[in-house]
C-alpha cells in the first residue's frame, strides 16, 4: 500500500476523494446506525482512508450520515457518497490522525497473510486505543514504535529497524520474539500468551 499523504485539516472534516487512496478488501462484519437511529448488521466490503464500500440491507440517501462500528477497525462515521447494489459507499469524516491510525491497520490487514504473524483464530485481533510503545533488545538497545496490531499471543509493530528473526525482544511489558519482516516493521509472537486483564488495558 502507498505511503498514507495525510489530509490538512479543512479536508479532515469534508468527503475525501477516493480517488486519493488505495482501497483494501477487507470484509469485516460490523454495524451502523442510519440518520433515524435504526441499526442494522453490515459487511465492510473493502475500504480506504477516504472511504468505505458497505454490504447492507439498509439503503440509506445520498448524503445521509451513517455512523458504524467494524470489526477489528472500531468507531467510523460519514455520509453516503453512492448506492450500489446490495450496499452503498460512504466516506470517511476523520481527523488527520484518526485517518492515520485508519491507514495504518488497513495496511495491517492488506499485509496480515504475508506477514505470517502466528494467528490464533481463539484470540481476537485489535488495534490498540495508545500503540505508542518501547521496544527493547537484549542488549539493552532501545528503539520507539507503534503497537499496529495485537492479540493475545502476538503483534504487528510500526518500527525502523528489522532485528534478525528469532531475536528476543521485549515490547513493554511483554517478551517475546521476532517471527516476522513486513515493510512498516516487524511481527512479534510472545513468550506467554497476555491475560485478559492485560489484553483489555489496550482497548
Amino acid at each position: 500500500m502507498p505511503a498514507y499523504q495525510p489530509a490538512n485539516a479543512l479536508a479532515a472534516n469534508m468527503p475525501a476523494d477516493s480517488r486519493a487512496f488505495q482501497r483494501v478488501v477487507v470484509n469485516l462484519q460490523g454495524r451502523l446506525m442510519l440518520s433515524d437511529l435504526n441499526e442494522f448488521e453490515c459487511k465492510a466490503i473493502d475500504m480506504s482512508p477516504g472511504d468505505i464500500h458497505f454490504q447492507c440491507s439498509a439503503l440509506p440517501k445520498v448524503g445521509e450520515r451513517v455512523i458504524a462500528y467494524v470489526d477489528h477497525i472500531g468507531r467510523l462515521e460519514g455520509n453516503v457518497l453512492k448506492v450500489v447494489d446490495h450496499g452503498f459507499i460512504t466516506s470517511v469524516l476523520a481527523t488527520d490522525r484518526k485517518r492515520e491510525k485508519l491507514a495504518a491497520q488497513l495496511t495491517w490487514l492488506a499485509n496480515k497473510q504475508e506477514m505470517g504473524l502466528p494467528e490464533d483464530r481463539r484470540h481476537e485481533r485489535i488495534a490498540p486505543r495508545s500503540g505508542r510503545a518501547e521496544l527493547v533488545l537484549d542488549d539493552g538497545r532501545t528503539y520507539a514504535c507503534r503497537i499496529i496490531d495485537l492479540s493475545m499471543s502476538g503483534a504487528a509493530v510500526d518500527i525502523d529497524v528489522r532485528p534478525a528473526l528469532g531475536t528476543p525482544v521485549r515490547l513493554g511489558n511483554m517478551r517475546g520474539r521476532v517471527v516476522r519482516h513486513f515493510q512498516e516493521g516487524v511481527a512479534i509472537e510472545f513468550a506467554s500468551q497476555l491475560t485478559n486483564e492485560n489484553f483489555e488495558a489496550f482497548r
